[in-house]
């Protein structure tokens, strides 16, 4: 598959967003995954504001890139989190270089230890509104081309249209709500994928991908899945995506 042909599969799949059975979780972890894909970087992570004002993790492409966001969160550092609240783009940060990390001290340490180099932040906004941003991370140290630039802010802008666009349909004027309930929802899948994991000796990767795989033939959102998973009412066999 061309790259052309991967950035209009991605406007492809922002236009299902107006449908009213959009998942949105699922959709920004397929646009995680497309910036690995289209871009050159070897992992992406997407963060959103909630209700409260405050950076929440929403999507990753991996299970060690959702840790590392999170330890971002958990110490309020990093060219993502620098990135939400001025709004402009960091490009090109050298993990290695102590001056380029100065204030990104413990974040930098972490993901040179998971095998990052370099790493970037894309805004996630509308006109002045900010609601997020996305983080990529590439374990060389090679700059992005101004294609690969415009080919990740493009991406960033579709997901905060969808994001946008999705408040709009569900909630109307109550935006944040639902926001706010993607976030639980998050919580959930990831309670799931724990208990999924052990189940079937999978990586959360793994797990996650099975999930996935299982939903959408049976007709269920992630967050369905993962509830009966949690509430123990779950009685099939998810590592089976034959459809039903």
């Amino acid at each position: 598959m061309t790259g052309q042909q991967r950035v209009l599969d991605v406007l492809v799949e922002a236009v299902d967003t107006l449908t009213e059975d959009f998942d949105l979780i699922d959709f920004l972890y397929r646009l995680s995954t497309r910036c690995v894909e289209l871009l050159d970087v070897d992992a992406a992570g997407v963060m959103i504001v909630d209700q409260h004002g405050e950076l929440q993790l929403i999507a990753a492409s991996d299970e060690h890139t959702r840790l590392l966001e999170l330890f971002a969160l958990q110490h309020n550092q990093g060219p993502c989190v620098r990135c939400y609240h001025t709004g402009q783009a960091q490009l090109n940060i050298s993990l290695t270089s102590g001056a380029a990390t100065l204030d990104f001290g413990p974040f930098a340490a972490q993901a040179r230890t998971a095998g990052f180099t370099v790493t970037h932040a894309l805004p996630m906004k509308l006109r002045h509104e900010v609601i997020g941003a996305v983080n990529l991370f590439g374990t060389r140290l090679r700059r992005l081309s101004d294609t690969d630039i415009q080919i990740g802010q493009a991406i960033a802008d579709v997901a905060t249209i969808a994001i946008l666009q999705q408040r709009t349909i569900e909630q109307g004027h109550l935006e944040k709500a639902q926001l706010q309930a993607a976030l639980a929802s998050r919580v959930i899948i990831e309670q799931a994928k724990g208990v999924l994991s052990e189940r079937y000796n999978l990586s959360l990767d793994e797990t996650f991908s099975a999930m996935r795989t299982y939903a959408r033939p049976h007709h269920l959102r992630l967050t369905e899945l993962a509830q009966h998973v949690i509430d123990n009412t779950f009685d099939g066999d998810f590592t089976q995506t034959d459809t039903p």
